[in-house]
Order: C-alpha cells, then sequence, then structure tokens
C-alpha cells in the first residue's frame, strides 16, 4: 500500500507531497468539488466566521483561493491577514487543516487566473458588491444584463478589488478516520516559511 495514502502517512516527511497525493485521491472519488476548502477569518472584535470556498492552486508556497476584496472576508483579512483552512473529503473519511499568514497575489498573478473564468463568472466579480445588502434577486440579475451589454463581447478586465490571496501555512494537519474513533493524526509545523518542517504524531 502506497505510504501516501495509507496509515503510514504519518512516516512521510513532506507535507505538500503527502497534501498532493490525497488531493489527487479526492479529484477522482469526491462527487463534488474535492478543492472545496473551509476559510476561517476572525473579524475586527475577533469574532471567528468561516465560509466555503474553492483553493485554486496548491504548491510549496502554500494554499491559493480569490475572493472580492471589499467583501467581509476581504475586510477581515487586510484587518488582521492570519487565517485556517480546511479540507473535508468525507467520501475518502479524511482532512487536511492548515494555518498560518495570508499575502494578496500580484495583479499579474490574479490576471493570469481571472481570464481562465467563465465569462458569466468575470462579469459577476463586476456585478457583486459581495457582503453588502441586496434589495432583491432581480436587481443582481439587471446589474448582470447591464454589465453584459456594456462589455459586448470585448475583453472584461479584472476589477481592481477582485484577486488572490496565498495562504502560507505554519502548521498543516492530517487526520484519517480511525475504527472506534481511534484516528491517525500527524501535524507538520514551522516556526516560519523557508524553514524545515517538524512532523508530530498527535492523539486522536
Amino acid at each position: 500500500m502506497n505510504a501516501l495514502s495509507s496509515s503510514d502517512f504519518t512516516e512521510v516527511d513532506d507535507p505538500f507531497a503527502l497534501f498532493h497525493a490525497w488531493f489527487a485521491e479526492a479529484a477522482e472519488k469526491e462527487i463534488n468539488d474535492p478543492d472545496a476548502v473551509t476559510l476561517a477569518t476572525v473579524d475586527a472584535s475577533g469574532l471567528p466566521d468561516a465560509r466555503a470556498m474553492l483553493c485554486k492552486q496548491v504548491d510549496e508556497r502554500g494554499f491559493v483561493f480569490y475572493t472580492n476584496g471589499q467583501s467581509a472576508k476581504g475586510a477581515e483579512i487586510a484587518a488582521n491577514p492570519k487565517a485556517a483552512i480546511l479540507f473535508h473529503w468525507k467520501s475518502l473519511r479524511r482532512q487536511v487543516r492548515a494555518r498560518g499568514t495570508l499575502a494578496r497575489l500580484s495583479d499579474a498573478e490574479s490576471d493570469a487566473y481571472f481570464v481562465t473564468r467563465p465569462r458569466v463568472s468575470r462579469i459577476g466579480a463586476w456585478a457583486s458588491q459581495q457582503s453588502q445588502p441586496l434589495e432583491s434577486r432581480a436587481r443582481l440579475e439587471q446589474t448582470v444584463a447591464e454589465l453584459t451589454a456594456k462589455f459586448g463581447d470585448g475583453a472584461i478586465p479584472r476589477p481592481p478589488h477582485w484577486g488572490g490571496f496565498r495562504l502560507t501555512p505554519v502548521q498543516i494537519e492530517f487526520w484519517h478516520d480511525g475504527q472506534y474513533r481511534l484516528h491517525d493524526r500527524v501535524v507538520f509545523t514551522r516556526a516560519r516559511e523557508g524553514e524545515p518542517w517538524r512532523r508530530q504524531r498527535l492523539f486522536p
């Protein structure tokens, strides 16, 4: 059995290699959105907030997602650029948790991703004043129609307030369900980016 997918995963030294192995299995077996991730931030008062998103890229630098920077999460990130994320792959009975700092991607990186989105999604990025009050669904649809007419068949630029963030982790934990709640857990920690990871097995 592959150590990256069996209970022997607790002996793997590279958390990103382990993540990619688990994600590859999730991509084959999860019915919907294997890249779905819960992002947790805190507001100005310290009250936690969480929402499900899509993680669009993972490499040795961290976990990338895109959002409206003027949204509630955008304001929370601006005030406190630290966060936690959680992947839960129910069909595989696995979880991956990570905590770390957030930094905005460069305009070039955000532009490169924005043009890959469906055209209506690009228009939606302009139409949605994310997290602000909306009087009706009809108002949103009207705004989309107006912007569709405005842009016509031309290019749709990325809104300046919309872009990507990268979570650079200082902790990544892998959890695998075990019978009678005797789960397998291993956590990788480091003080800052670039430092070696330390691996520790945890009690369930």
